[in-house]
């Protein structure tokens, strides 16, 4: 029987929830492993999020600050309680241990090595607990030379021969704008990993461990730039490969109102429609020039673009189905209808930092959507519940609070 430290979403909700009935216990800090777990628990898992006593997860420090918590760690967190635990106390990992017993997923974000100090690596657990779906989501993956390296973002996309790819033309690599290894080598990596070992367990009732990079992950996303250095032996660079800003067919252009489009004429049909519209007819040939060539294509585009405001090409060029958008900023393009109409932004009440704002579940399933039903959870708020559903009466958990073990 599923413990109530495991409580479901509501009736009326987890009917229909992919994921109802899937216990997961999330121990990981930052980013990566907390989207991946709001990501399972909007399917509807139930997730306690285990966090440091006093402290909490680091990212509810970062700015910028709501009232009280990181507007990241709000944007990461909910459909989740937060329990507080001392895992380097005995009454701690006591606790870990009932609750990692029952539990269906844990997910970690340290360094290799750092649950196996505290007993509490895949090896000890699955011996508790075989059907346990162990996801690690760490920089370099469970094993490799670079296994025990720190890094971030940047560190993980710069070994990886990304960072020229986001430079200017003849300038030095630079920095995404984007957490690419973050989110999709590690959050979207760890989700795919977990919903793949669910269904394996399913199938042969075992658990298994999830060893996810963000390194390894992040590679993924070079499947299209990768083939020109394995396959022509080139390096694409930022403002010199084709669709890097080195081809005017697929370029960003200032237009009279100081607004940026994006034009992506990326296949053939629509560069040849593209000239006929705009009479640049002597281009239609030359889709992918170099040198002199493409600089003098690319300056008559800047001056095309130039003769009429941001809105009146865009409408202009949606009248004949060709790819050609605005350039938002975050604050225009959260005012754009389409994120109305894909719930991509919506709010909802905190009773510590008021109406929040949170951004919607990406995938749309027709039979099991995914819901919200509660706010980010305040550092420990549900602490004591956890444990008066594990036996431990109030004086115990006074107890377990006064030794630092929550």
């Amino acid at each position: 029987m599923q413990s109530t430290a495991w409580p479901e979403q509501a009736e009326s909700v987890s009917r229909k929830a992919a994921l109802s009935g899937v216990r997961i216990l999330d121990v990981s800090r930052l980013l990566p492993g907390a989207l991946c777990s709001q990501m399972l628990a909007d399917l509807g898992a139930s997730v306690i999020k285990v966090e440091q006593p006093g402290r909490g997860d680091y990212q509810r420090e970062f700015p910028p600050l709501g009232v009280k918590d990181s507007g990241t760690f709000l944007l990461c967190n909910r459909n989740k309680r937060s329990l507080t635990l001392n895992l380097k106390s005995e009454e701690g990992r006591a606790i870990f241990l009932r609750l990692a017993s029952e539990a269906d997923v844990l997910i970690e974000g340290f360094r290799p090595g750092v649950m196996d100090r505290l007993g509490l690596g895949y090896e000890a657990l699955r011996e508790l607990n075989p059907g346990l779906i162990y996801c690690a989501i760490s920089g370099f993956g469970q094993s490799g030379p670079y296994r025990h390296v720190p890094g971030h973002d940047l560190n993980y996309m710069g070994l990886l021969g990304a960072l020229p790819m986001f430079s200017k033309r003849g300038g030095p690599p630079a920095v995404p704008g984007t957490l690419i290894a973050d989110i999709g080598g590690g959050t979207l990596m760890g989700v795919v990993g977990i919903l793949a070992a669910l269904m394996a367990r399913q199938a042969h009732g075992k658990g298994q461990m999830v060893d996810v990079s963000m390194f390894d992950g992040a590679f993924t996303f070079l499947a299209y730039h990768a083939a020109e250095p394995l396959f022509s032996g080139l390096q694409p660079r930022g403002g010199e490969y084709r669709n890097l800003g080195g081809a005017p067919c697929y370029n960003v252009y200032e237009c009279a109102d100081g607004q940026y489009v994006a034009l992506a004429a990326f296949e053939t049909h629509f560069w040849e429609n593209f000239c006929e519209l705009t009479g640049l007819q002597e281009w239609k040939e030359q889709q992918w020039p170099e040198g002199e060539i493409r600089d003098s294509q690319e300056a008559a585009l800047k001056t095309l673009f130039l003769r009429k405001p941001a809105d009146e090409w865009c409408q202009y060029f949606a009248e004949h189905d060709l790819p050609v958008t605005r350039v938002h900023s975050m604050e225009s393009a959260f005012s754009d209808p389409h994120f109305k109409a894909r719930e991509l932004l919506f709010h909802m009440d905190h009773p510590v930092e008021g109406r929040i704002p949170q951004l919607g579940f990406p995938i749309k399933l027709s039979e099991t959507p995914a819901t919200v039903t509660s706010p980010p959870p305040s550092l420990g708020e549900h602490t004591d519940d956890i444990l008066a559903a594990l036996g431990y009466d109030a004086e115990a958990i006074s107890t377990l609070r006064s030794n630092g073990a929550i």
